[in-house]
């Protein structure tokens, strides 16, 4: 008898755990059908490319880690394999504003962590007494105990108020676009913790995986970083391909309700689905939603994680327009600076053929926890800031050839403070609900291969559930 699993949510999350669903269905011969239902007019979420006069826009994520295995394996699955490309060597550095000017970040600074003494003594982000502070960090004594910890609290307390405000705060606003007095170190920085608690400093804990290749180097591990030669929806494709007319557009469920042993999924048309299981790889506030009357208590739990809004532009030009672009990957931008914009990157030197030959193409980011003003202004006004900006800090004042702007309302999932704990009330209280699992980038982890890695979990899970019904 063929059993049904419904996946509310088209995002690579969701994709992801259909994806599997039909690999252990195949493997097991069992009959499975899966369908997603997506409520927008296309699947892949924060996976979105768009080609444009020789130009490949990203509009969302243009890449992932590799070091987390489980979107390099999907990538093998889809057959995607001969088009993974890493980042061009020849521009492996990124720069950060310093008194409105671009000034390299220094060597062997791995997002919050320094590995080398000489480029903190030279770089002319710090004054002279923030590099005494950071240098004196390994004679700090290493938090002991249990307990969460923010982001800002441990870089203060490790490596002092400049590192955090200079460097530390944007670096990390490139990942989560977050405010690092909210984000949890737990959540989002284990790795650093563990340096500390491992190594009693972050400083000989860098010095010790620069001394161990299996450890991973020191700094930032660009060439770990890959995408894929056609853009990152070129995975979203691959797998669109083999769901085929199982993933329906536009399908948007306003309503989960138990139907005896299975499920009841109520659509925006007021039409019904019924599923034997249901993955829910939605944000945590649609699920909040779905769930209301299904779980009280799950569902508080969901809408009790924050996100944030933020937006990307996409700004194409002649190279000649911009002979003193800073030969890097990207600039971020502290908040301290004062600027509209967090970061710019660079899409055409951090990866082969992003723009024709004697083009730019670069992306800016805006919004976030700390300017959520910016996400109120029409696009032509965001632009315009964008535009500003660049003229301020990078000297550019000829136009664009075009531009692309692609807003994201929340869409990204804050991290804060306690959110393990909270994470697990939520594991534990879904783990009660018969055939059902949850996924998405609201749980372990925000990257490509976290979100895969979610969705396969999910997938195993109400499988297995459904096996053992028989």
């Amino acid at each position: 008898m063929t059993q049904r699993v419904a996946v509310v949510g088209g995002g690579i999350s969701g994709l992801a755990a259909a994806f599997h669903l039909r690999e252990l269905a195949t493997a097991r011969e069992i009959p499975l059908e899966v369908t997603v239902l997506e409520a927008s007019t296309r699947t892949g979420g924060a996976l979105h490319t768009i080609v444009r006069e020789g130009f490949v826009l990203e509009a969302g994520a243009d890449s992932f880690i590799s070091d987390k295995p489980e979107a390099l394996d999907l990538a093998g699955k889809l057959g995607l394999e001969g088009d993974l490309m890493g980042t061009l060597e020849a521009h492996r550095r990124a720069f950060v504003i310093h008194r409105g000017k671009p000034v390299e970040v220094p060597r062997g600074f791995s997002l919050l962590a320094p590995a080398l003494i000489a480029p903190i003594l030279e770089t002319p982000l710090f004054s002279l007494t923030g590099k005494l502070r950071i240098l004196i960090e390994p004679f700090i004594k290493a938090r002991r105990g249990g307990g969460d910890e923010s982001l800002a609290g441990f870089v203060r307390r490790r490596l002092g108020q400049e590192a955090l405000d200079r460097l530390v705060q944007p670096l990390a606003a490139g990942i989560y676009m977050g405010d690092p007095a909210m984000l949890s170190m737990q959540a989002a920085f284990a790795r650093f913790v563990m340096l500390e608690r491992e190594h009693g400093s972050l400083m000989r804990g860098m010095r010790a995986l620069r001394r161990n290749p299996a450890g991973g180097a020191g700094g930032v591990r660009w060439n770990l970083f890959l995408s894929l030669r056609g853009g990152m929806a070129s995975m979203v494709r691959a797998i669109e391909d083999r769901l085929g007319e199982s993933i329906k557009l536009g399908a948007e469920a306003i309503d989960l309700a138990r139907n005896g042993a299975g499920w009841r999924i109520v659509m925006r048309d007021n039409s019904e689905i019924e599923a034997d299981a249901v993955v829910c790889a939605a944000p945590a506030y649609a699920a909040a939603r779905l769930l209301r009357e299904v779980d009280a208590d799950l569902s508080r739990a969901l809408a009790s994680i924050e996100y944030v809004s933020s937006a990307t532009v996409n700004l194409a030009y002649d190279a000649a327009a911009m002979p003193d672009l800073p030969d890097g990957f990207g600039v971020l931008v502290p908040a301290i600076e004062r600027r509209r914009i967090a970061a710019l990157s660079f899409s055409s030197l951090k990866f082969l053929n992003r723009a024709p030959t004697g083009k730019v193409l670069m992306r800016a980011f805006v919004g976030g926890a700390l300017n959520p003003e910016i996400m109120r202004l029409s696009t032509e006004a965001m632009i315009d800031v964008v535009r500003d900006e660049l003229r301020e800090i990078l000297g550019i004042r000829s136009a664009p050839l075009f531009t692309y702007a692609w807003r994201w309302p929340r869409s990204m999932p804050q991290y804060q403070v306690g959110h393990l704990e909270r994470v697990a009330e939520i594991e534990q209280q879904a783990a009660a609900v018969n055939s059902f699992a949850l996924a998405g980038a609201a749980y372990r982890g925000v990257g490509i291969p976290d979100c895969v890695r979610s969705g396969i979990r999910a997938a195993e899970s109400v499988f297995s559930q459904l096996a053992a019904q028989g």
